[in-house]
């Protein structure tokens, strides 16, 4: 093969390359803003056309990221996460190894068709409820889903940034290829399928078998799991425990024509939050509603206490909530804690004189005063300024009232509106696009557009919604070094590079060397400038080495896609951010649990890639 000689484009080309290697690895400029600057000095230099400089932000893989952050959103405001962890839950029946088996392969396989870290925005909640239930430790739960949601992508063409992103420039490449060479195809959607199954099969064992001696030691400090979403800390601090219960109140109770607040009074009740008399289903209820026949009582406690409370008024227990589901659905509602401003029109009354449950729809469980907690007959008691209240309500009543600034939330919470009721619906509709996107020979980025004008149309979401649920950061890092990606194609700098790599090379070598070694830099630049800028970085130079090997450059592209996602050890992966913070894992923890992890990703996927192609 004849050695190109190195033009000023390509010099210009890898001086912009090694200039975003070197800004990423030092971040002291932020990635997006360094992404703009190089595609106005590419448009600048004429590196990349002036009518073609800002077509990355038009692009199939922008398109396509954009719908699948919708569509998550459209979904996560359904609930259908917390109905998949009671569904877990259920299903494991309280065995730790079951659980954690149970919940990771149901997040991987969320992850294949849904960016990763929406999947594991999702699932922080889910895996706090899950160790609050169970009493394991957070890092037990965070490091093997994150594995999971990280293998997971590979299962599809949008399951992640860098497999949506090859289409494109698979696509991009067909312009600068050699005469004679077949042109490159685009992907179908299920085309890395058996490479993702087998990666999540590898790291579902590697935690079944191998997860008590790795994370052993691992997020020791004991504030691992996140207040603000989950019922343990409540339980710890406040001594509100337990899971909620329907009680229904039979012809003989004595709790016939009393007042709730009466039988809130009774000795040995539960926290009573949610009353349905009728049709009328109340979360708060106020204190004078009353009870009649057949009424229905959301109850929370430890069991034998409501089992207890209900024998004694002969009200029938059930576990599983038929009425009360979607109120105590917690994407809907939950438990939270709020501080008594001095400037607080509250401060003087009690909960009683300010009919907290019916003019706010708030339950006020406990008061937590001068680190005294407070819990005997509270709804009488005067608040002071400085009261720590704890509060049980629907999510938009709490941040209705907190508006008015008379006390300050301190939990975090979920602040937009929560749509159960439509969770039939969005998963129609999901169902209905992922059948588009198999079924038709349209551009994926339209098939997952069209299911996103579907939960707008049906209001699953609202459009201001679905503007919020966009990170803007990640849309214009891809927009922005997608032309990088083609000026490394179209000025030779790629097929400069893989010429003098050939060179170098050992004659002989077989071409599976080539592409573990492809493999191997595609993680290492991964760690360095994210997962984004290594595969439009890689995959021209990938194209041209497979082209100078003989080897065939769809198989090498997909290698530099799948291998752009192995990051398991370091948080510049933001899936991977976002749990060492909530389960206190350290660097060390990170490269000892995930670096055999990594090796295996890049064993299987040259050795899947090369059996598939």
């Amino acid at each position: 093969m004849e050695t190109l000689a190195l033009t000023t484009d390509m010099k210009l080309v890898l001086g912009l390359v090694a200039l975003v290697m070197v800004l990423f690895l030092f971040e002291r400029v932020r990635a997006d803003l360094v992404a703009l600057v190089v595609l106005v000095v590419l448009g600048l230099t004429g590196l990349v056309a002036a009518e073609d400089i800002f077509s990355g932000f038009s692009s199939n893989a922008v398109i396509s990221i954009i719908a699948t952050m919708i569509l998550g959103t459209g979904l996560d405001r359904t609930g259908a996460l917390n109905r998949l962890a009671a569904w877990l839950l259920r299903r494991s029946k309280g065995m730790e190894k079951r659980l954690l088996l149970y919940t990771s392969a149901v997040a991987g396989i969320n992850s294949s068709f849904m960016q990763n870290p929406a999947v594991m925005a999702l699932y922080l909640p889910v895996a706090s409820r899950l160790a609050s239930r169970t009493g394991l430790r957070l890092s037990r739960f965070l490091l093997p889903i994150c594995a999971a949601i990280i293998m997971g992508g590979s299962l599809t063409m949008v399951g992640n940034s860098p497999l949506i992103l090859l289409n494109d420039l698979l696509v991009a490449a067909n312009a600068n290829l050699p005469s004679g060479v077949a042109t490159l195809e685009p992907l179908p959607m299920f085309a890395p399928l058996p490479i993702g199954l087998t990666l999540l099969v590898i790291a579902l064992a590697y935690f079944h078998f191998f997860g008590d001696r790795l994370l052993g030691g691992a997020g020791e400090s004991d504030g691992s799991v996140t207040p603000a979403r989950t019922q343990s800390y409540f339980s710890r601090a406040y001594g509100i425990d337990g899971d909620v219960f329907e009680l229904t109140v039979s012809a003989d109770s004595p709790l016939v024509g009393m007042a709730l607040g009466e039988a809130e009074t009774l000795h040995g009740a539960p926290l009573l939050l949610a009353l349905k008399t009728g049709n009328d289903s109340r979360l708060a209820p106020p204190g004078d509603a009353r009870i009649w026949v057949g009424s229905v009582i959301g109850a929370m406690g430890p069991r034998q206490q409501v089992a207890d409370f209900a024998q004694n008024n002969m009200l029938r227990m059930s576990t599983r909530l038929r009425e009360f589901g979607d109120l105590f659905n917690p994407s809907r509602a939950g438990i939270s804690e709020a501080v008594v401003p001095p400037t607080s029109k509250f401060i003087g009354k009690s909960a009683a004189e300010l009919a907290m449950r019916k003019n706010y729809g708030i339950s006020l469980l406990a008061v937590n005063r001068d680190k005294d907690v407070l819990r005997d007959d509270v709804r009488s008691l005067p608040l002071r300024a400085g009261d720590m209240l704890v509060l049980h309500s629907i999510w938009q009543d709490l941040a209705q009232t907190a508006a008015n600034r008379d006390f300050v939330v301190v939990t975090d919470f979920p602040k937009g509106e929560q749509r159960p009721h439509k969770f039939k619906v969005a998963m129609a509709i999901f169902a209905v696009t992922i059948l588009v996107a198999l079924a038709s020979d349209l551009p994926t980025s339209i098939a997952l557009m069209t299911g996103v004008a579907g939960m707008l149309v049906c209001g699953v979401l609202k459009m201001d919604e679905a503007y919020a649920a966009i990170s803007w950061k990640t849309v214009f890092l891809m927009a922005c070094l997608i032309p990088l990606g083609w000026a490394m194609d179209t000025s030779g700098a790629a097929a400069w590079i893989a010429g003098h790599t050939i060179e170098e090379l050992p004659d002989g070598l077989p071409v599976w060397v080539i592409q573990f070694t492809v493999a191997a830099l595609t993680s290492a630049f991964s760690l360095v400038i994210s997962h984004v800028g290594a595969t439009i970085v890689m995959v021209p130079l990938a194209i041209n080495l497979a082209l100078a090997a003989g080897g065939d450059p769809t198989a090498f592209a997909l290698i530099v896609a799948l291998s752009a996602s192995n990051n398991l050890v370091t948080a510049s992966n933001p899936v991977v951010s976002m749990v060492t913070g909530p389960a206190d894992y350290s660097a060390r923890d990170l490269w000892r649990v995930g670096t055999a992890l990594s090796v295996a990703y890049l064993v299987v996927v040259v050795g899947m890639v090369n059996l598939l192609f």
